[in-house]
């Protein structure tokens, strides 16, 4: 199992958003290559990097991203989601040192991108992410609700060649109040590697979800509050 610290960029600094709220943000950082470097520090060998204000529309933070890649400097590979919509978003991502990408609205608005990203790259080099208010799928940074359901997407995209779901429960995120372990497995048991995300809140999710066989967990809120120590969450990897 993995292990991938969050940093979530709006506006260029680090910021957590509480249930996709924009209006519910906190800043913990604001320079986000400093705040990479210190996961790397701690021995991060993943982080997951998601630009909120392309996902939400609002522009973007190409730059901070690509500087955070070049700390990394392949020692510490870089997943990058939010906004990534054409398949030019795609291959300028995973051009400028990205080791995966993670789709999500274009995997439900626009599929074909979805399996022309797989057949172009690599299944290593892209994920969907599968973003769920009520079992129903959640679009546009969080904004807009689909008619597909959370494992009527997942079978679906699977079938296309994606071997890796990044899954979270909306109603959890940035609310340290415990994964949607019942989800993850639903969508494990359909044969895919499960990315948690939201809701982790203590070193014993993490636990529980390498028990339970998951492919990885995102922590956000719960590194930049304390209530997870990074190099523990590391150690229960090995």
């Amino acid at each position: 199992m993995d292990i991938y610290p969050a940093i979530d960029l709006r506006g260029g600094r680090v910021v957590r958003l509480s249930q996709g709220d924009a209006a519910r943000e906190t800043v913990y950082a604001d320079d986000p290559v400093a705040q990479a470097r210190a996961f790397i520090d701690q021995g991060a060998t993943w982080l997951h990097v998601v630009d909120l204000d392309r996902a939400f529309g609002t522009g973007d933070n190409l730059e901070a991203v690509r500087s955070i890649i070049a700390a990394a400097g392949g020692a510490t590979r870089i997943q990058c989601g939010g906004g990534f919509r054409t398949a030019e978003a795609i291959a300028s991502a995973l051009g400028a040192g990205a080791a995966r990408v993670v789709i999500g609205t274009a995997a439900v608005t626009d599929p074909d991108v979805v399996a022309a990203a797989v057949k172009r790259h690599g299944q290593g080099s892209v994920a969907v992410g599968l973003d769920a208010r009520g079992g129903m799928i959640a679009l546009r940074g969080w904004t807009e609700q689909s008619s597909e359901t959370l494992v009527g997407a997942a079978t679906r995209v699977i079938g296309q060649g994606i071997l890796t779901l990044v899954y979270t429960d909306i109603s959890r995120d940035g609310m340290l109040s415990g994964p949607d372990f019942d989800g993850c497995g639903k969508l494990a048991s359909l044969g895919a590697d499960v990315i948690l995300s939201g809701g982790v809140a203590s070193i014993s999710d993490v636990r529980t979800a390498r028990q339970a066989g998951l492919a990885g967990v995102i922590l956000g809120r719960a590194l930049y509050e304390g209530t997870v120590d990074l190099r523990r969450a590391m150690a229960l990897t090995k």
